[in-house]
């Protein structure tokens, strides 16, 4: 009997890594431009540029929970689609919003087929994935979204420095359409037509998952500070090229988080877990009280070490407490907690820089983190221990 392992780097999952990372490559180009292109070029107040970027987790919030059900309903690919192109399409709308009302409007919409995209693809992946192998190519997937995250502001600042932030419109909207043709590559292969799943709270929120997704909410509040604010923060503090925080945040990420997927599977997932908690939380309160170059681009590595050993943890911790038949549920309920903690993290960076400084917003992530801290020691380890499954 052979003993070789099944590919895992074939065509479906290359094309399901490709269009996974350009959406959110394209989408995150936005985060750190418009905030400056909102206070610099249109003059509106600062307090007012946070609600304009949580308008897309509204959006998101609006249709996550509903994802995983109409993933489970209808053909994914065909879904995928869909919603890929109708997110991609939206960014021609940043070039004509000019207005508080209509970029939130824009971001709204883009915002809930964000989330139908990101779970339909999500879902695909793991499908595609040879099942001897899902560990292993959920952590290059995850790789992908990280990675995308952390590269598109720093491609995005440069971008906007040297020919303003509709350049980094047609630019994200170019990689937004590269992800659509990417996913029409998909062969994706034809399932078994199943019943449909009864409509039902379950359906929408893995109610075993929740303790998690309370820690996960707020130790996310502080990275909606940072992908939004990090920009301007810098220059508050006289940064010279706070663009530059992305390099050193995507190479933190880079380099621990298929370590931190090992150890998880290696059933440490609540020291992982744990550490990245303390990691953040000690780096946040750094963050905070010293201005200084060297410390503020120093705290970018730690950030991106903390979130990217941190995420693996905290996506197992949703999948392993859900049978099979709810992993778009699992998936759901995962990617909703992070939306609904980094849109509270905009407003609430938005609110505190405008009465008082970023610096006192991001001491209160710190303070996030330390209650995200306690809420995984006294509910979450033993709410996992006691509802997780043997065979995943």
């Amino acid at each position: 009997m052979s003993t070789e392992k099944p590919v895992l780097w074939n065509r479906n999952f290359v094309q399901c890594c490709i269009s996974y990372f350009l959406m959110n490559f394209s989408f995150y180009m936005l985060m750190p431009t418009i905030p400056v292109y909102l206070v610099e070029v249109l003059g509106i107040d600062t307090a007012n540029v946070g609600i304009v970027l949580s308008s897309y987790t509204i959006g998101l919030l609006c249709v996550r929970p509903l994802s995983g059900f109409l993933v489970d309903c209808f053909s994914r690919k065909p879904l995928y689609l869909f919603a890929f192109f109708i997110f991609a399409i939206m960014f021609v709308g940043y070039l004509f919003a000019t207005t508080i009302l209509t970029i939130m409007l824009v971001r709204f919409i883009q915002g809930g087929f964000m989330g139908l995209t990101s779970v339909s693809g999500n879902t695909i992946a793991i499908d595609v994935i040879p099942s001897s192998r899902r560990g292993e190519g959920m952590g290059f997937y995850g790789l992908t979204i990280n990675l995308g995250m952390s590269l598109a502001p720093l491609v995005a600042v440069a971008i906007y420095s040297r020919w303003g932030f509709h350049s980094v419109v047609w630019i994200g909207l170019i990689a937004a359409f590269v992800g659509v043709g990417s996913v029409c590559l998909i062969r994706y292969p034809r399932r078994e037509r199943v019943p449909r799943p009864h409509f039902s709270l379950d359906r929408f929120i893995l109610i075993k998952g929740l303790p998690a997704a309370c820690a996960y909410i707020l130790v996310a509040i502080p990275y909606g500070m940072i992908t939004s604010f990090v920009v301007l923060y810098g220059k508050e503090i006289q940064v010279a090229d706070p663009g530059y925080f992305f390099i050193y945040m995507a190479i933190g990420v880079g380099t621990s988080r298929l370590i931190s997927g090992r150890l998880v599977d290696r059933g440490k997932i609540h020291q992982v877990s744990l550490c990245s908690l303390i990691s953040l939380l000690i780096t946040f309160v750094l963050f905070a009280l010293v201005h200084h170059s060297f410390v503020f681009f120093t705290c970018a590595l730690l950030i991106g070490i903390g979130f990217g050993v941190g995420v693996p943890a905290f996506q197992c911790l949703f999948v392993n407490v859900a049978p099979h038949n709810m992993r778009g549920t699992a998936t759901s309920t995962f990617l909703t907690s992070f939306d609904m903690g980094v849109g509270i993290g905009m407003l609430l960076a938005g609110f505190i820089a405008s009465h008082w400084s970023l610096a006192m917003a991001y001491g209160v992530g710190a303070i996030c983190c330390f209650f995200s801290l306690l809420v995984y020691v006294f509910w979450v380890k033993s709410s996992y221990e006691r509802n997780k499954l043997i065979d995943r």
